[in-house]
């Protein structure tokens, strides 16, 4: 897989303890509301609902407020219905395609905040199918690699329906269609392996070799300073950064 899955590991490791948890549990509560108030409140009717809620639990996010920002989303909250989901496509440094989602209830604001790091980092932002059509829609499943047999988890991640398995860094990768993330999950942790993390995700069909160091530095600024935005939900980029140089400018 490309190098921002090695950095998305990375930054999913850090976020548990990550002083910016405030921060990232007010963006999952966003896309548990937004998710509860477009289809309902029962996670099992509600494919978008249930994804929000693993990704949610991947982070530890507390149960209440969990089931908070779903009953927020279900009623007639008032910033529940003023979310809106947007998408920017651009190019960052190095000519690596970046794919930004974002809930906001306020367009202006975001796009102009969205340009203005593209521009900071030596990106460009596009109209909109500049890059989409680089990425497809995934379930993505890691499975921490220590201890684990590989064999063993292909063939757990087979039953479930799972299209790869592969060893990335210290996880292995578990790749499914979009609507069978849930079912991929549930076959991994019913075999007994212990799921680090379950979400949708856009992968992209190519990736762009970044083995300068600079160059490398400049779309991870990029990557950060998007999904710092309180209203960037999620940022993809194909770009593949190897790991000798990602730990490098990772530090």
């Amino acid at each position: 897989m490309s190098g921002h899955s090695k950095w998305s590991s990375i930054k999913h490791k850090k976020g548990a303890a990550d002083k910016k948890r405030g921060q990232l549990f007010s963006k999952l509560s966003r896309a548990l509301i937004v998710a509860a108030r477009e289809g309902g409140p029962d996670p099992a009717a509600n494919l978008a609902l249930q994804n929000a809620v693993e990704k949610a639990k991947s982070y530890s996010m507390p149960k209440d407020n969990i089931d908070r920002a779903i009953a927020r989303g279900a009623g007639t909250d008032a910033d529940a219905a003023a979310y809106e989901t947007v998408i920017y496509e651009g190019y960052g440094a190095g000519g690596v395609a970046v794919l930004v989602e974002a809930l906001t209830d306020n367009r202006n604001r975001t796009a102009s905040d969205v340009r203005h790091v593209f521009s900071k980092f030596d990106g460009n932002l596009g109209a909109s199918g500049a890059v989409a059509w680089q990425f497809e829609r995934r379930g993505i499943v890691l499975v921490g690699a220590h201890g684990v047999d590989e064999d063993e988890l292909t063939l757990a991640a087979a039953e479930g329906g799972a299209e790869d398995v592969e060893l990335d860094g210290s996880s292995f990768q578990i790749t499914a269609a979009a609507e069978d993330l849930t079912t991929v999950r549930e076959a991994i942790a019913a075999a007994g392996f212990t799921v680090e993390n379950a979400e949708l995700t856009m992968v992209p069909k190519t990736t762009v070799d970044v083995d300068d160091e600079s160059t490398a530095k400049k779309i991870l600024r990029l990557i950060d300073s998007l999904e710092e935005n309180d209203d960037v939900q999620d940022v993809y980029s194909n770009f593949d950064i190897p790991e000798r140089v990602l730990e490098t400018v990772a530090t």
